[in-house]
């Protein structure tokens, strides 16, 4: 072995090395990029799930106050039918 040969293999072995640090480091961006993907999806659906449970709660409180007209409604319907008898 030569100097030369071992300065060439030493140089081959840097150059490699430098290919995968740039594939690492693609990698990892892409990976990020994807992790933020996933969060911003997280957030979306965090916030439409609130919206929806906020959406049932009002459906829940026009549904009892339409039971309570509907009660209302007919307590007056039996008191003008006892009024008439």
């Amino acid at each position: 072995m030569t100097l030369e040969f071992l300065a060439e293999q030493q140089h081959s072995i840097l150059s490699e090395i430098g290919i995968l640090r740039d594939d690492v480091d693609v990698l990892s961006a892409s990976m990020r990029r994807i992790d933020n993907g996933c969060d911003r999806l997280q957030t979306r659906m965090e916030t439409s799930f609130a919206t929806l449970i906020s959406e049932m709660r009002e459906i829940r409180a026009q549904r009892r106050a339409m039971h309570a007209h509907q009660d209302r409604t007919a307590a007056r319907v039996r008191s003008l039918e006892e009024e008439r008898q």
